[in-house]
C-alpha cells in the first residue's frame, strides 16, 4: 500500500509514476484504485462538431451544352430559308442564237419560334437569416444559395438542351436532341426487330413553326442510328463511324466547329484511338459569348480532346442509350446559337431588401431569369450517332 512506501515526494513520484526493485519497492496495478466512469467525445452535453461556415457541394453542376452554344440578341422572331435548289430540268448549255430557257427559283419558307421564359426561386425567412450569422450557422446564407441556386438555373438549362428527341419542347428550351434528328430514319415504326421506337409518334419530330413528316431533307440532320429504327439495336462505336457522319455533314455543306458526348463515350474514343496508336490531340478552349473557341498561347479556358482537329467537349446530362454509352453530337455553331431574348437577370427582395410588401412576408425572396431559345438555321450543318455501346 502507498502509506508504507510513500515518505517524501520523491517517493510519491516513484510510487505512481514507477519504481523497481532498485528503488526500494515494487508495486502491482491493484495497489492503484480507477474510476470507471471517464467523459468521453460523445458524452452527452459534453461535445458538438463545429461544421464551419463552408459549403462543400457534392454534385457535378457542369453545364458545358449550354457554355458551347454563342449567345445573340434576340432582332426579330423568325428567319426564311431555302427548302430545295432550283430545278436542274431547265437551263444549261444553250445552242448558238437558242430561245432562253424556262426559269426556275429555289423554294422559300418560313420559320417562327418564340421566346421561352425559365425561372427559378428561392426564400428565406427572416429567422433564418438572423441566426445564420450567429453560432455555428452558414454565414451569409442569402450569399450562399444564391451562387448555389445560380449554378441550379445554369445547370437545368443543360439538362432541357439535352433532353430526348421524344419528349416535347413545351415551355422548356428546344432541346439538342431534337435538332440532330432524322424523321425518315427514325420514325415511330417498330421495325422487324423487338423493343421500342426512337419516338413515340411522328408529330414528336416537328419543330418550331416546321412539320417534319420525313418526306423533305431540308430539315433532317444527318443521323448515324440503330438498323430497323429500334434503339434496343444498339452497335459498336467505331472509328469509322466518327469519320463517316463527319463526311455526310461535310456533303450537306456544313462543318462542324464542336462536338458533344458524354464523359463514357469520350473514354471509348480514347481506347479506340489508342487501339490504333493513334492518339487524341487536346486544344485550350474558353466559353465566350460566341462559343466554344479555341485560345492559343493563352492561360484560360479548360483543355479538352480533340477528334479531326474539332474540340470533343463531354458532358454528364447527354443520353445513353439503355445499358450503352452516350450519344455523340456534331455542331456548326456558325448555324446553331442561343437566341437570347433578356440575359440571365437575378431578382431579389424582401425584409433585407427593404420591401416586406413585395413578398407578403417577413423573409427574402430570390429570383434568376433567362429568356430565349435555340435557333437552327441549317439543320443538315449538324448531326449525331446515338444507339452506341
Amino acid at each position: 500500500m502507498a502509506r508504507d512506501y510513500v515518505r517524501t515526494i520523491q517517493d510519491m513520484e516513484r510510487y505512481y509514476y514507477g519504481g523497481t526493485a532498485t528503488t526500494g519497492y515494487t508495486y502491482s496495478s491493484g495497489d492503484i484504485l480507477k474510476a470507471d466512469a471517464p467523459l468521453m467525445s460523445t458524452t452527452a452535453g459534453t461535445y458538438q462538431a463545429i461544421y464551419g461556415r463552408k459549403v462543400w457541394s457534392q454534385l457535378n453542376q457542369e453545364f458545358n451544352a449550354f457554355s458551347l452554344l454563342p449567345k445573340k440578341p434576340w432582332e426579330r422572331s423568325g428567319w426564311r430559308i431555302i427548302t430545295s435548289k432550283p430545278s436542274f430540268n431547265v437551263g444549261g448549255g444553250l445552242a448558238e442564237n437558242a430561245t432562253l430557257p424556262d426559269t426556275t427559283k429555289p423554294d422559300f419558307l418560313h420559320v417562327a419560334a418564340k421566346p421561352k421564359t425559365i425561372g427559378h426561386s428561392f426564400d428565406l425567412s427572416e429567422v433564418s437569416m438572423f441566426l445564420s450569422d450567429k453560432d455555428d450557422g452558414l454565414g451569409d446564407v442569402r450569399q450562399v444559395l444564391k451562387e448555389e441556386m445560380g449554378k441550379h438555373h445554369a445547370d437545368h438549362i443543360n439538362l432541357m438542351l439535352l433532353e430526348d428527341v421524344d419528349v416535347a419542347a413545351g415551355n422548356d428550351l428546344e432541346s439538342l436532341d431534337r435538332l440532330t434528328t432524322d424523321p425518315d430514319k427514325m420514325d415511330n415504326a417498330t421495325g422487324g426487330g423487338s423493343g421500342t421506337a426512337h419516338v413515340s409518334a411522328m408529330t414528336k419530330h416537328d419543330i418550331y413553326s416546321i412539320t417534319r413528316d420525313g418526306t423533305s431533307d431540308f430539315h433532317s440532320a444527318e443521323v448515324d442510328c440503330a438498323a430497323d429504327k429500334q434503339t434496343t439495336l444498339q452497335r459498336n462505336l467505331s472509328l469509322n463511324q466518327l469519320d463517316g457522319l463527319f463526311q455526310q455533314i461535310w456533303t450537306r455543306g456544313g462543318n462542324p466547329k464542336v462536338m458533344l458526348t458524354g464523359y463514357d463515350t469520350l473514354m471509348r474514343v480514347q481506347q479506340l484511338l489508342q487501339s490504333q496508336q493513334r492518339f487524341m490531340e487536346s486544344k485550350r478552349v474558353t466559353p465566350t459569348y460566341n462559343g466554344v473557341k479555341g485560345v492559343p498561347g493563352i492561360e484560360a479556358g479548360f483543355i479538352v480532346a480533340t477528334y479531326n482537329g474539332v474540340p470533343l467537349i463531354p458532358s454528364k446530362d447527354v443520353k445513353t442509350a439503355a445499358s450503352g454509352i452516350s450519344r455523340i453530337y456534331y455542331f456548326d455553331t456558325d448555324y446553331l446559337w442561343f437566341q437570347t431574348a433578356i440575359p440571365t437577370q437575378y431578382f431579389e427582395s424582401g425584409i433585407e431588401t427593404g420591401d416586406p410588401f413585395a413578398i407578403n412576408r417577413l423573409g427574402q425572396e430570390g429570383l434568376y431569369r433567362t429568356m430565349g431559345e435555340v435557333w437552327d438555321s441549317f439543320f443538315g450543318a449538324g448531326g449525331s450517332i446515338r444507339d452506341l455501346k
